[in-house]
C-alpha cells in the first residue's frame, strides 16, 4: 500500500513537471510571436503580376527582387505572367487577393489596373506604369491615395527629345507608329507624341494592332509610307519587336525606340532609361510599406532618375544610316 502511494506521488510530480514544460514552451511561443521575430526575419509574400514577358519587364522585375534583397526582407514571390490575355491578368490579381498576399507587385499598366480592380485593401506597388494619373491608379502623382503607388516609365523628356531629333536629323517627316490601341499606356503616349511635333512638319502615320502576332504584318503595312519609325513603350509591340527590326533592316528604315533594352536588341536609338532602375525604386518603396509600415497613399509616384540617349551602330549600319559627329557628344553608343 505505502509502495503505491509513493507510485503514485512520483506520477504526479512527474505530470507537473511535464505540465511545468509544456506551459513553459507555449509562454516561449507567446512571446516569439509578440515581437521575439524581428520583421526582417518575417517571410513576406508578394504576388508579383506581369502582362507579358519582354527584357524591359524582366529587368524592372528583377530590380524590384533585388531591392527587397538589399533592405534585408525575406520574400516570397509568386510569379505569373498574363501572355498579353486581359483575362488572365484579371484572373491572375484575383487569385492573388483569395491568396492574401501581403503586397502585389504589377509590372505594367494592365497588370496593375488589374490589380486594383481586385482589391481596395491589399498594398499595390507598380512600375512600368507610363501614364498613372490618365490610367485612374492614383488620385495624382504628389498625392496617390488609395492603395497603389510606385514608378512610372515616362520621363517628362523622353519623347519630346526624341521627336526633337527626329525633326532635325532624319530625312522626311512622316514617322511610322506601330501601337495597341486597347493599352491605355500607348493611347497616352501617342498623345504626347502628336503634342511634342507641334511645331515641325512632322505626321504620324499609325499602325494599329491588338496582339504580338499581328506586329509584323502592320510593320511592313507601313513600308513605303513612312521615313522613320517609332516604337513607344507598348508592351504587344515590344514583345515582337524583332519582327519590327527584321522589316526595318530590310527595308533600310531608321527605328526608333523608347527605352534602351530595346535598343540593345537592334533598335537604332531611344533617349531612355534602365527598367532594372525603376523596378529597384519600384522595391525600395515595397520595403517601405512592409518593413516601415508606410502607406502607398503617402508615398509620392516617381519618376525615372536618369535619361540618356544611346545609339547603336550596329543597327545604325543594317539600317543605311549614316552617323553624325554631331551625336558624339549628346549620345552614348553600342555596338
Amino acid at each position: 500500500m505505502g509502495q503505491s502511494i509513493r507510485r503514485l506521488a512520483a506520477v504526479c510530480a512527474a505530470s507537473f513537471l511535464l505540465l511545468g514544460g509544456c506551459s513553459g514552451a507555449k509562454e516561449t511561443g507567446s512571446s516569439q510571436g509578440s515581437g521575439g521575430k524581428s520583421e526582417k526575419e518575417k517571410t513576406y509574400k508578394i504576388g508579383v503580376t506581369q502582362i507579358v514577358e519582354h527584357p524591359s519587364l524582366d529587368a524592372a522585375r528583377k530590380g524590384f527582387q533585388q531591392a527587397l534583397k538589399d533592405k534585408g526582407l525575406s520574400v516570397e514571390y509568386d510569379v505569373q505572367i498574363a501572355q498579353g490575355d486581359q483575362s488572365n491578368n484579371q484572373t491572375i490579381a484575383n487569385n492573388f487577393v483569395s491568396d492574401g498576399v501581403d503586397l502585389i507587385f504589377a509590372n505594367s499598366t494592365p497588370s496593375a489596373q488589374a490589380a486594383l480592380n481586385a482589391t481596395k485593401d491589399i498594398p499595390i506597388v507598380f512600375t512600368s506604369v507610363t501614364d498613372p494619373v490618365g490610367a485612374q491608379l492614383v488620385q495624382s502623382m504628389e498625392k496617390p491615395g488609395g492603395n497603389v503607388t510606385g514608378t512610372t516609365d515616362t520621363h517628362p523628356e523622353a519623347i519630346p527629345k526624341t521627336v526633337q531629333f527626329i525633326d532635325k536629323y532624319i530625312k522626311g517627316n512622316r514617322v511610322g507608329m506601330v501601337y495597341n490601341a486597347g493599352e491605355q499606356n500607348s493611347a497616352a503616349q501617342i498623345e504626347q507624341v502628336k503634342k511634342a511635333m507641334q511645331g515641325t512638319d512632322l505626321q504620324i502615320v499609325p499602325a494599329s494592332v491588338s496582339t504580338s502576332a499581328e506586329v509584323k504584318q502592320a510593320t511592313e503595312s507601313l513600308v513605303g509610307k513612312v521615313d522613320c519609325l517609332y516604337i513607344i513603350t507598348d508592351n504587344t509591340v515590344v514583345s515582337a519587336l524583332e519582327s519590327v527590326i527584321q522589316v526595318a533592316n530590310e527595308h533600310d528604315i531608321p527605328l526608333f525606340v523608347g527605352e534602351l533594352d530595346s535598343v540593345k536588341r537592334g533598335g537604332f536609338a531611344a533617349y531612355g532609361f534602365d527598367y532594372y532602375d525603376i523596378g529597384y525604386e519600384a522595391g525600395e518603396m515595397a520595403a517601405q510599406i512592409l518593413q516601415n509600415g508606410k502607406k502607398p497613399a503617402d508615398l509620392p509616384v516617381q519618376y525615372p532618375q536618369k535619361l540618356k540617349l544611346v545609339i547603336n551602330k550596329k543597327a545604325a549600319q543594317e539600317m543605311g544610316i549614316k552617323l553624325n559627329p554631331e551625336w558624339d557628344s549628346i549620345a552614348e553608343y553600342i555596338e
